[in-house]
């Protein structure tokens, strides 16, 4: 867990970097760490996800982030591929590397402004982050494909947030059959490693819980 604080360091160090670079004006910022940082959610997350945004320029983006970031971390990995730019960052500072993702594809989304900040930091970070209603959309899709536990645990937490589960019913069906065939360790390792302790409990006897009766509740719904 002490590797994880220290990565979330790591995380806003380098969203300060990145902000005093100008890069985050080309820039939005989603996936799990965006959820954690921005809006609290309770787990960790390791990497720091982008999406270009519409109108900002991806000509020289790749060649002037890794110029830039190269002055303060050792760079340990990077490509610029059709769909995607990926830097890989390490620190003597911390225990393990940094990754971050920005897709170069130009999405739709709704646009919010927030704070990244962490309890473990003085920093904050002003910029412009992916809306939560869209991250529910994301993270749905990413259930269905990857089938990662981290995924439908975003989804549960969104859905308490108040965030509607927008979905189709084949779609939430799918969702049920992939939580029910989760196993014990799916819970105790691969979740119990980004939680808190207080929270590992909980999901080992409770599942997902309230993300299940609402599927349920929808799709009785739909049938009625």
């Amino acid at each position: 867990m002490q590797d994880l604080i220290a990565q979330e360091r790591f995380e806003i160090e380098v969203l300060d970097r990145l902000n005093s670079g100008k890069f985050l004006s080309h820039l939005a910022f989603g996936g799990g760490t965006m959820l954690r940082l921005c809006h609290d959610l309770d787990r960790f997350s390791v990497d720091l996800d982008f999406w270009i945004v519409k109108n900002s320029c991806q000509k020289s983006l790749f060649t002037d982030l890794h110029s830039y970031l190269s002055q303060f971390y050792p760079v340990k990995d990077s490509a610029e591929k059709f769909y995607t730019i990926l830097l890989e960052l390490k620190s003597p500072e911390y225990p393990r590397s940094l990754k971050l993702e920005i897709r170069k594809k130009i999405q739709a989304f709704t646009m919010e402004h927030a704070i990244a900040y962490s309890r473990h930091s003085n920093t904050q970070v002003y910029l412009r982050t992916i809306s939560l209603k869209d991250m529910m959309a994301s993270k749905i899709a990413a259930f269905l494909d990857r089938k990662e536990i981290r995924d439908v645990y975003d989804i549960e937490f969104l859905l308490k947030r108040g965030i509607a589960l927008d979905a189709k019913g084949e779609d939430l069906q799918q969702i049920l059959k992939n939580i029910d065939s989760f196993t014990r360790r799916d819970y105790t390792i691969k979740l119990s490693s980004l939680i808190e302790e207080t929270q590992r409990k909980y999901y080992v006897t409770e599942n997902f819980k309230i993300l299940k009766a609402t599927i349920g509740q929808q799709l009785e719904l739909r049938l009625s």
